[in-house]
């Protein structure tokens, strides 16, 4: 079997879920694994954790509106230097720039609406292909984790 490259997507490892919250621990779980077995501190594997569980709850509620009937498809691939993680929904797409900023005042009490805040602050790179459709997160694993190099 081939290894997995961060650099040849065709090389990705790939989960695919119903689109359900019940279903995504499954991807979940399994980047956890590989982050593990590469050596990926406690503080790194938060954030790559915290940014995946966001960008699979919009996966499942903003691109495909909790319809049960389509997918979420997780594609990684995670070695000793990086993350490498690719989320996509079968919505209609959105447009990411077009989202309210959370931080504004009058938005501060709603209840949702910080995923896309948190998944910028938390990874070293984001990206929106195929009109918001896919969106591809990658971390780069510190040698030395402390409060400053999560």
């Amino acid at each position: 079997m081939t290894e997995v490259d961060p650099d040849n997507e065709a090389t990705y490892k790939a989960c695919v879920v119903k689109s359900e919250r019940s279903q995504v621990h499954i991807p979940k779980e399994a980047v956890l694994a590989e982050l593990s077995s590469c050596g990926f501190c406690e503080e790194t594997t938060f954030a790559i954790k915290l940014a995946l569980e966001e960008a699979l709850a919009n996966a499942v509620k903003h691109g495909n509106k909790s319809d049960t009937a389509k997918t979420v498809t997780v594609r990684y691939a995670i070695n000793t230097e990086r993350a490498v993680i690719i989320v996509r929904d079968e919505g209609p797409g959105f447009a990411p720039h077009e989202v309210p900023d959370p931080t504004h005042p009058e938005r501060l009490a709603l209840p949702s609406g910080r995923g896309i805040m948190l998944i910028k602050a938390y990874m070293d790179e984001i990206e929106y292909r195929d009109n918001g459709r896919e969106l591809r997160i990658v971390k780069y694993r510190k040698r030395k984790c402390d409060p400053d190099q999560a």
